[in-house]
């Protein structure tokens, strides 16, 4: 009887394809579901960071182009006009020029209210909601993160699971016990297990980062939100202190011309 032909070369009879092909239905939607869990989070992740970036980016633009463009106002209506005019430095649909235009909004509307409420306490509660609607803007999908790096192991977990009950059965179906036998079957369950740690880790880095980053964002829009309503109620006299634009160095001359220019000076004093 001739021997069985070795497996060829680079021909990996245990690995990840193999085990999805002989663990039945069970360990192949397992499977399907991880990845859909790490596409989603990496998806997610690279969202929330573009979004992020861009109000960092218009943070920066907000505490120096904008106060300077609003300058000092003589009362509440320049005041307001010039928040209005400054506004437009703002991206059109940014997070900052949300604020300023709500707190446009409620300085507008305060004498339209039929109950008396004082105009500080009326600004305060407009630009917390509008800090509110924004910071829940920026929260949206981190749920997502969370919940798949605290079950994606779990899911894993429960592939090889199964993946270890058909290996047992394969094994006693076959009468053979040898560690051969129970290694490479065993070996294949245990992938799942591996590429639940690999989806959830991830999951879990970014859920954290983007979460402190979030709140270094919050920080700062309750920072500009402060100082919009202080603006506002003051008349335009109180205003954060903004750093003067950098002036530019002057040009150093050439190394040729000073040369000439020095020479020049010496065969002059010369007799």
């Amino acid at each position: 009887m001739a021997a069985p032909a070795p497996h060829a070369t680079g021909d990996n009879p245990y690995g990840l394809i193999p085990a999805l092909q002989q663990g039945g239905l069970v360990t192949q939607v397992t499977f399907g579901i991880l990845v859909i869990m790490s596409v989603g989070s990496w998806y997610i992740f690279f969202v929330k960071l573009f979004e992020q970036q861009k109000i960092i980016k218009e943070g920066r633009r907000a505490r120096t182009v904008f106060w300077q463009t609003a300058g000092p106002a003589s009362g509440a209506d320049d005041a307001a006009a010039k928040l209005a005019s400054a506004a437009s430095k703002l991206d059109t649909n940014g997070a900052y020029r949300q604020i300023v235009d709500d707190g446009l909004t409620a300085n507008a509307e305060h004498h339209k209210l039929t109950d008396s409420i004082d105009q500080h306490d009326w600004m305060v509660n407009s630009l917390a909601r509008s800090q509110g609607a924004i910071t829940a803007k920026l929260s949206g999908g981190l749920a997502f993160l969370a919940t798949v790096g605290s079950t994606a192991p779990f899911v894993g977990l429960f592939g090889t699971v199964i993946g270890i009950i058909r290996a047992l059965i394969r094994i006693g179906a076959a009468g053979q016990a040898s560690i051969d036998a129970v290694a490479g079957p065993v070996g294949e369950a245990l992938i799942m297990t591996a590429i639940g740690l690999v989806v959830a880790v991830p999951a879990v880095m970014q859920y954290n980062w983007l979460m402190r980053r979030n709140k270094s964002i919050g920080e700062e829009l309750a920072k500009f939100a402060n100082h919009v309503h202080g603006y506002m109620i003051s008349g335009g006299q109180v205003r954060p202190t903004v750093a003067a634009p950098r002036a530019a160095a002057p040009a150093r001359p050439a190394a040729g011309s000073t040369a000439a220019s020095t020479g020049g000076a010496t065969s002059t004093s010369r007799p």
